[in-house]
């Protein structure tokens, strides 16, 4: 299982947003996701390594994505 943070609507962020006003909090939204991850190569992975430096962030291979309800 995989989440990263929700793709919302305009109207749900609104509601996101009108929460965070009452509570005085900063919210975030996660989805989770089922994921298979990719095998790899030795070399695929010396690439994909270098671009999770260069962005500074944390890359993952995947077969395929769905999101869980």
């Amino acid at each position: 299982m995989l989440s990263s943070l929700s793709k919302l609507t305009p109207e749900q962020l609104a509601e996101i947003r009108s929460l965070e006003q009452k509570l005085g909090k900063t919210l975030l939204s996660f989805s989770s996701y089922d994921v298979v991850s990719e095998d790899l190569s030795p070399d695929d992975l010396a690439l994909l390594k270098a671009l999770e430096e260069k962005l500074g962030t944390m890359i993952v291979a995947v077969r395929g994505l769905s999101r869980k309800a």
